[in-house]
């Protein structure tokens, strides 16, 4: 059992378990010992559902990472294949298969899809030769993985695009999946709102898949009332701009895989008395797992950065004091007492050592004069001042070259804030970008323009300040210490798709029909009756629970936000996040840039 999954209204456990049970299953089915080649992708999201120890049981004596000519050797009878069902993985795997052919006595192979079997991939593997020498050709539906108690995500890494660009709804057919298994584990949910164009198609897939199974009544009690599908395309502003709540910027700053963050040493290591220590620092990175099994984690990381330092310090004092009660310990039981507590307060100092070094990491970063500049010139775009003229510190940042990946966000961000920029601005910025970074980014921009992040003005109407003013997108009064608002988590701006998930529950989006109708895509609602005798009878004071899903990806100060409301003591709903990725604006810009041939 995975303790930190199981804190929240919704025990994410069942789901854990359910996958588990699949994936042991298949591997009693290759009978004896077993060696795994994992594409190197899968095994992030496979930490976090069956760790070595899982595989162990079920004879897994050799791992190995998919690559070209021999495979390694090993004295096992099953070699399994774990890949996604991607055609170039299809040409190392028949590489693999004939060179052992070659090599003597034979194994058995098995080849597990995940999420699904590709009927191209086995029509290359056919084409290769190999696809007969496969005992096992199954495919693990692996669509959802819980990386926390109110966190699912489908780590596709490709999903934006693929919809908002190539028109591929493979990762879409993947969301209603993911979504059935968990109404068959978790009961039917009544209620379905979307917005967005992919939104309606993963609520038309989900409708037929029902039809599909008509045969079977789920006869689970629902656990959720409500699901919103949102398009990450609705709201394309918030990715953009800078995450300032202590997840959001290890995210910003280093970035969070899997739930694990890999740091510099340095700040890590214990100080040596003398100080004659400089010749045996660390070199190698300081891997940490982030999630709310660390109670120290789970109380700071949805804070904006600036409110993290009091906790802390805080945190300090309290365990410097539950240490000094040793001294006053006199009776055997008390000593007994004091030594049964001593491994909690331990990891708990520990705990506080990481993330003071973490928070010093990033104060590093966050009281640069180049952060606070970047800041300023996104926090003036988002609140609507000179957004439609060329921007000097935009300029300055091409000019001296700094990560193209910086320049494009701020470009995008100002494109979002201004619904598009006036021809000869969009023009400049993409004259003087391809004349700095090189004539190859041309793809790049091309792209951004597909996905709607940069284009230039049509007519004459910039609908931002409508939007912005009537969800009331930007606050001026902040209290980053003690929130009242989802705005804390960017100082100031609120993220439009919590808003949109906000209002939804309170007062309804009736009231906001007007700008529904300017942002992308339709909005709708659906019902799915539940059989008699499941319908949901809410005590009083009970909170609503409703699954958010994200079709694009998702950034951690969305999800605080989200977690902000769901604490709210007259909030009225609890929310479950389910997305295709878990990102930030680099990784999304990056996985929309085109690398030159």
């Amino acid at each position: 059992m995975a303790a930190h999954l199981s804190y929240g209204r919704v025990n994410l456990n069942v789901l854990r378990e359910a996958v588990r049970r699949e994936l042991r299953e298949f591997l009693d089915k290759c009978a004896g010992s077993k060696a795994i080649v994992w594409d190197e992708y899968l095994t992030g999201p496979f930490g976090l559902i069956a760790q070595y120890s899982l595989l162990k049981e079920h004879e897994v004596e050799k791992m190995f990472t998919l690559k070209g000519n021999r495979l390694p050797a090993a004295d096992v009878k099953n070699i399994i294949f774990l890949v996604r069902p991607r055609l170039e993985l299809m040409d190392i795997i028949a590489e693999n298969v004939l060179s052992e052919d070659r090599r003597g006595p034979t194994r058995d192979f098995h080849i597990l899809f995940v999420p699904r079997r590709s009927l191209l991939c086995e029509q290359r593997l056919k084409d290769l030769g190999v696809l007969g020498s496969f005992i096992h050709r199954e495919e693990y539906s692996l669509d959802l993985i819980p990386f926390d108690g109110d966190l699912l995500s489908m780590e596709s890494e490709g999903a934006f695009k693929e919809c908002y660009l190539e028109g591929d709804q493979t990762s879409l057919y993947h969301a209603a999946k993911g979504l059935m298994t968990l109404q068959a584990l978790y009961g039917t949910i009544p209620h379905i709102f979307g917005k967005g164009e992919c939104a309606r198609q993963v609520a038309n897939m989900m409708v037929r898949m029902k039809r599909e199974f008509t045969g079977s009544q789920n006869s689970v009690f629902p656990v959720f009332d409500n699901l919103l599908l949102l398009d990450r395309n609705v709201d394309l502003l918030t990715p953009l701009a800078t995450q300032l709540t202590y997840e959001g910027l290890i995210d910003e700053i280093y970035g969070i895989q899997n739930s694990y963050v890999k740091l510099p040493p340095e700040k890590f290591t214990p100080k040596k008395q003398g100080g004659g220590g400089g010749k045996d620092l660390p070199t190698e990175a300081k891997k940490l797992q982030l999630n709310s099994a660390e109670e120290l984690y789970a109380e700071i990381r949805d804070k904006n950065f600036n409110a993290v330092g009091s906790v802390l310090s805080k945190k300090a004092k309290i365990i410097s004091a539950a240490f000094e009660e040793r001294h006053n310990a006199k009776t055997v039981g008390e000593i007994k007492q004091f030594v049964s507590q001593l491994p909690h307060m331990q990891a708990a100092r520990g705990s506080l050592a990481n993330h003071t070094s973490i928070a010093e990491l990033i104060k590093d970063v966050t009281t640069s004069e180049d952060f606070f500049d970047k800041l300023t010139v996104e926090q003036e775009f988002m609140s609507g001042v000179d957004t439609d003229k060329v921007n000097n510190y935009i300029e300055d940042c091409i000019a001296q070259k700094h990560p193209l990946i910086k320049v494009l966000r701020l470009v995008c961000l100002q494109s979002v804030c201004n619904s598009g920029l006036k021809q000869k601005v969009l023009d400049f910025y993409k004259r003087e970008i391809l004349q700095t970074y090189g004539y190859e980014h041309i793809l790049t921009l091309n792209n951004l323009e597909k996905a709607g992040l940069l284009k230039a003005q049509t007519g004459s109407r910039n609908n931002y300040p409508t939007i912005r003013k009537t969800l009331r997108l930007w606050m001026d009064d902040v209290n980053e210490q003690n929130p009242t608002d989802i705005s804390y988590v960017y100082s100031g701006y609120a993220p439009l798709s919590v808003r949109l998930a906000q209002l939804l529950s309170r007062p309804g989006w009736r009231s906001i029909e007007e700008v529904l109708r300017i942002l992308p895509g339709p909005h709708f609602e659906e019902r799915q009756p539940l059989p008699t005798g499941l319908q949901k009878k809410r005590q009083p004071g009970e909170n609503r629970v409703t699954l958010i899903f994200f079709l694009g990806g998702v950034t951690f100060a969305e999800i605080a936000a989200l977690r902000f409301l769901s604490q709210l003591e007259d909030g009225g709903t609890e929310y479950v996040i389910a997305t295709t990725k878990l990102m930030n604006g680099n990784s999304w810009i990056e996985a929309l840039m085109e690398e030159p041939r």
